[in-house]
Formats: C-alpha cells, sequence, structure tokens
C-alpha cells in the first residue's frame, strides 16, 4: 500500500466542509509510470462505470480544478473496483492553483480499502458528506479529509476527497471565507448529483480560473462579493462604480449571459469587447438548490492579449495562403510560356523536354494551390495525390490505351516542406509507369499510401512488363529517376527502392522521416 494511503482514523462525523489551509510535506515515493494512465479509462477497465457514468466523471474531472482553487486543497476521486465496494481505486487527483499541494506523487491507479480509508468507504455507503481527521503516518501529521458523495441518476457512483492539513497555513479573511462557501455550495451539487453538468462548458483552454476574478452573484442575479482580481478585469472594461449589489446590466455590462444561466440551469460564457485592445470573458455558473437557482459564480479573465495573438495567427494564416496563391498563378504564368515555346519547336525531343517540365511545373503549381485553398499548411497528402494523379492520367495516357490510376490509404497530414517534393517524385514516378510500363494493352497503377507519424511510405505499383535485369535505381541515368533520387535522398533524407516481384510489374517503395531530417 502506497504510505500516502495509509494512516489512522480519528473522527469520522457527518458535518458540512469548511474551508482549511494547505500544507507543504516532504518528497513522497515516486509512483510508477506505467500506472499514470487516464483516470476514467483506468477506472473503466477496473472498475463499474458504464458510458454515462464514465462521462459524468470525466466532466467532474475536466471542470473541479475551479474546485480545488476555491477551497484551497487536493482532491482525489474514488471509484469502487468490484461490486463488494471494499476496494477503491484512485482515479483522479487535481492540486490547487491557489494554495500549496499536500501531495507531491501522482497517487491515480492506487487502490485502498477499508481499513485504509474508512471515511471513503463510509461516504460510499452512507451518501453522505463525511468529514474527518486523518493521521498519514509517514508524514507523522494529521490531515482532514471531507468526503462527498458523486451522485448520478440517484446513485453514488464515486467519492471526492478533500484533503487540507490541519496545521493552518493560510490567514483567514473575507476571500477564504467566500470561497469556502462557494466550495460547500459545489459540494452540495454533487452530491444531489446537479455538478457537473450534463452539457459540459468547459472543453476551453480560455476559460477562466479562480484566480483570474470571481464574483458572487446572489439569487436576483446581483453581485454580493467581487475578488480583487475581479475588480480589476472590470476597470479594463471601464467599470469603476461600487459593485456591491448591483446587476451586471446596471453596470452597463450585457447580462444576457446571467440571464442565460439563471434560465436554462447551465453554464454561459460571453466575451465583453470594449475596444480592440481590451476583451475580458465572464464565465457564469449557476448555484443550484433544491428547486431553484439560488446564486452564481461568475469567473471572469481578461483575454485581450489572447485575443491579439489570435487576430496576429489569422493574418500571418492569410498572408501565407495569399503568398501560395501567387506563387501558383506564377508557375502557371511560367508553364504557359513553356508551352508556347515548345509549340514553335521543330524537335520532337525539344518539344518532349518542354513537355516533361511543363508537367513538373503542373505539379508543383497543384501543391501550391491546395495549400492557398487550406486553413495553414494542413493538407491531407492524399488530396494532393488525387488530382496529381488525374492530371498524369489525362495528360499522358492516350485514348487507346487502357490504363487505370487507384489510391489506397491515407498519407496523413505531412509538413508543407515534404508535400512539394514528394508531389515532383510522385509525378515522375507515374509517368515513368505510363512510359515504361505497360504496351497497348495498359494495365493499372496503384498509389499506397501510409502514415506511421514519423515516416511516411508511398508504394507505386504497377502490373506492366517489370524491370530489366540489370535495372538499379541508384545508379539509373534517366533525367526522371535522376530528380526522383536528388529530391527522396538529398532533400528528404529517404530511401527509394525498386523491385520486380514475381507476380510481375514494377513496385518502387519510397520511406521518408517527417520529423528531424
Amino acid at each position: 500500500m502506497h504510505p500516502a494511503l495509509t494512516g489512522r482514523p480519528v473522527v469520522s462525523d457527518p458535518v458540512t466542509p469548511a474551508d482549511d489551509a494547505s500544507f507543504r510535506t516532504g518528497p513522497l515515493p515516486v509512483i510508477p509510470s506505467e500506472r499514470r494512465s487516464d483516470p476514467v479509462a483506468l477506472a473503466q477497465v477496473r472498475g463499474r462505470l458504464s458510458g454515462d457514468r464514465k462521462r459524468h466523471l470525466e466532466q467532474l474531472i475536466a471542470e473541479w480544478h475551479i474546485l480545488a482553487d476555491f477551497c484551497f486543497s487536493d482532491l482525489l476521486l474514488f471509484v469502487p473496483v468490484d461490486e463488494s465496494d471494499d476496494r477503491f481505486l484512485v482515479v483522479g487527483q487535481v492540486r490547487p492553483s491557489t494554495s500549496q499541494t499536500l501531495y507531491r506523487t501522482d497517487l491515480i491507479g492506487l487502490e485502498c480499502g477499508e481499513a485504509d480509508r474508512p471515511l471513503v468507504h463510509r461516504c460510499f455507503r452512507l451518501g453522505q458528506i463525511i468529514d474527518g481527521e486523518y493521521l498519514v503516518e509517514h508524514l507523522h501529521e494529521f490531515i482532514r479529509e471531507v468526503c462527498i458523495p458523486v451522485r448520478f441518476e440517484g446513485q453514488v457512483i464515486a467519492v471526492l476527497a478533500r484533503e487540507t492539513p490541519t496545521v493552518i497555513g493560510r490567514a483567514h479573511g473575507e476571500l477564504e471565507r467566500v470561497y469556502a462557501e462557494i466550495f460547500n455550495d459545489f459540494a452540495r451539487m454533487i452530491t444531489q448529483g446537479d455538478y457537473p453538468f450534463d452539457q459540459p462548458d468547459s472543453g476551453s483552454d480560455e476559460l477562466p480560473r479562480v484566480g483570474d476574478g470571481v464574483l458572487v452573484l446572489d439569487g436576483e442575479a446581483r453581485i454580493s462579493y467581487i475578488s480583487p482580481n475581479a475588480v480589476s478585469a472590470m476597470h479594463r472594461i471601464g467599470v469603476h462604480a461600487n459593485t456591491e449589489g448591483m446587476t451586471l446590466a446596471e453596470l452597463g455590462i450585457d447580462d444576457e449571459m446571467v440571464r442565460s444561466a439563471f434560465d436554462v440551469r447551465r453554464p454561459a460564457t460571453v466575451e465583453i469587447e470594449r475596444t480592440d485592445d481590451v476583451i475580458v470573458l465572464l464565465h457564469c455558473i449557476p448555484i443550484i438548490g433544491r428547486d431553484t437557482v439560488e446564486g452564481a459564480v461568475v469567473l471572469a479573465r481578461d483575454i485581450s492579449e489572447l485575443r491579439r495573438r489570435d487576430r496576429l495567427l489569422l493574418s500571418k494564416d492569410a498572408t501565407i495562403r495569399e503568398i501560395h496563391h501567387r506563387v501558383k498563378n506564377n508557375l502557371q504564368t511560367v508553364s504557359a510560356l513553356l508551352h508556347l515555346q515548345g509549340r514553335r519547336l521543330a524537335s520532337e525531343e525539344a518539344k518532349s523536354a518542354i513537355d516533361e517540365s511543363v508537367r513538373r511545373i503542373h505539379s508543383i503549381a497543384l501543391v501550391h494551390d491546395m495549400l492557398a485553398r487550406a486553413a495553414g499548411d494542413d493538407v491531407p497528402f492524399v488530396d494532393i495525390v488525387r488530382p496529381l494523379v488525374r492530371m498524369v492520367e489525362e495528360g499522358l495516357v492516350a485514348p487507346e490505351q487502357r490504363v487505370t490510376f487507384r489510391v489506397e490509404g491515407d498519407g496523413g497530414i505531412p509538413p508543407a516542406e515534404v508535400v512539394t517534393p514528394l508531389a515532383v517524385v510522385l509525378n515522375e514516378l507515374l509517368q515513368n509507369a505510363v512510359d515504361h510500363a505497360f504496351g497497348v494493352d495498359g494495365g493499372e497503377v496503384v498509389v499506397d499510401l501510409s502514415n506511421s507519424g514519423d515516416r511516411m511510405e508511398v508504394r507505386v505499383s504497377d502490373d506492366g512488363r517489370g524491370l530489366p535485369a540489370e535495372f538499379d535505381i541508384k545508379t539509373a541515368k534517366g533525367l526522371g529517376l535522376s530528380i526522383v533520387r536528388a529530391l527522396v535522398v538529398s532533400d528528404l533524407s529517404g530511401s527509394i527502392s525498386a523491385m520486380s516481384p514475381r507476380s510481375g510489374g514494377t513496385v518502387v517503395a519510397l520511406s521518408v522521416p517527417l520529423h528531424g531530417r
């Protein structure tokens, strides 16, 4: 048993949790890394969580950082391992950002019996909030443990344990008192099954934290408390009046977000933008009683700098897309000029060379065209390959030659600097297959793509006549294969191989690293 989960209970009376401070301990033994798995996934394997119960706990874990901040305490989530409810598994752990942590190590994945955590077991059996002191033997210190039953659809499915040392480390003031009352409200909602809300509203990293600023609203949506950081956020949007007893509407702030939270009993979020340089995000969480909304907590965060960076990124993205568009237009102009020049040539060999150059330019222009349409440089490679194959099919295959093309697999989204040379390489390989693999009867060319995350594999295979016995792609003198070798080996630090299987035809395989070339 991990020493952090062992000890001797001293008091275990059902009371309402109150505010405590936090205590810094010495280092604890390190938990093996393989035991730090996804909390709810671990509980699903070893516990008794159905899909709905699993989602309920996932949502609690997604939102409970505000609970830890309000109570200045570490929180642990216990789920019964089996039907007997004799053993519990720690499936979640969160530390407060408003105070020091009690535990420095990761307790997720640890099991405890009734003798180890009797308060947790009693809370789960009775379905009541249990408060008691607990002796952690290896620390030689008492901690206070408040166990809160997590109820879902009328049944207790887990226990949320708030753990703080009995040694006072933070001075009590109005902020600590108000935050403790807020935590008590959330604890009651968890016990009733009203929290977390079944419509998650906390998936964004932009949502405020408790330390960003807190406004407390009463049942009439009037401000009963505002934290110092929230006062600063209000000043940023031009609110300098005394806020106590006022509604947001009376302060000149759109209160539709608050009215929505009170009406539908769900969190609501709004951005207050006074100027392009000042934007404050307000996130309203209703406090639900037995039959009505008793008030709300509004978290306020100044996101002005965040939005400024977003606008810069959008501007940069638009600029990059415009550059790709102009490069594509310039390449098309060059291609058109070469095409005009080729029409004036008498030599068939010269015309053929011009046509090959035009096709290579078209393959590069195709990549820039796709990048100009996409948001950023994230373009699935298969979206490049399909039009490239179609271009080769329409431009090289004679009407009397029955050559078909097929694209298989998914190349994922390789870096932009890999896409262009690979497109040129693929164009050369497809052209070689059409020119050399088939006679008048034609055949089939297959492009197979795969992406392991670290490397990208491209295989171009045909069912044609195969390679000559003396052929070696590493020493082949043709211009097309020279271009392929230069791009794959030199530019992309990849490898290339070609062979004729016993079944006939030719297979050319490329392997290109996607990172750290």
